[in-house]
């Protein structure tokens, strides 16, 4: 599946703006939905998910 960069930085933008406002919707929601599902498909997927876990790593060796 190839996905357009323009429609991912489209969902970028749309899902910082609706955070900003701080009200959650269920359109809210659906964005930011829309916008995981699009950057799962992208060739951006891979760094995501090492940045992820390597962040998950290091929280977990922080003890309190």
């Amino acid at each position: 599946m190839v996905v357009s960069v323009s429609v991912v930085m489209l969902l970028v933008v749309i899902a910082a703006l609706l955070m900003r406002n701080k009200n959650l919707k269920v359109s809210h929601a659906i964005v930011c939905g829309l916008l995981g599902f699009c950057l799962a498909g992208s060739s951006l997927a891979p760094t995501i998910q090492s940045t992820v876990a390597s962040t998950a790593d290091l929280v977990s060796t922080i003890r309190p």
